[in-house]
């Protein structure tokens, strides 16, 4: 029983070195970890955070009209929103909680 036990949890930790990208140890002594966006340049990273924003205020305000009607030209790129939100999306450890899954359901 423990060489099985012993060979799961090897099959684990090399499911988690494969698959474990998204969250990374922060380089200080807590116990966070930071998660990585790409952006292209700070205007970039800029607009997505200004466009994030409006979208909150718009959510939460009853009269979202007031905030098209203040600057006509500052439309929300609800586009850029939900790709950065598709990009902070953590696949791989998707993957591999599949993969534990499919390994727990052969010793049950």
């Amino acid at each position: 029983m423990e060489t099985n036990e012993t060979k799961t949890l090897e099959n684990l930790k090399r499911l988690t070195a494969l698959h474990f990208h998204t969250l990374k140890p922060a380089n200080d002594k807590s116990k966070a970890y930071v998660a990585q966006i790409k952006f292209v340049n700070y205007y970039d990273l800029g607009c997505v955070i200004t466009d994030m924003i409006k979208l909150c205020i718009l959510a939460l305000d009853e009269e979202t009209h007031k905030l098209s009607e203040k600057n006509k030209n500052e439309v929300i790129n609800v586009s850029l929103i939900l790709e950065t939100v598709l990009h902070m999306f953590p696949m791989d450890e998707f993957e591999f909680l599949s993969d534990v899954s499919e390994m727990v359901g052969e010793d049950s």
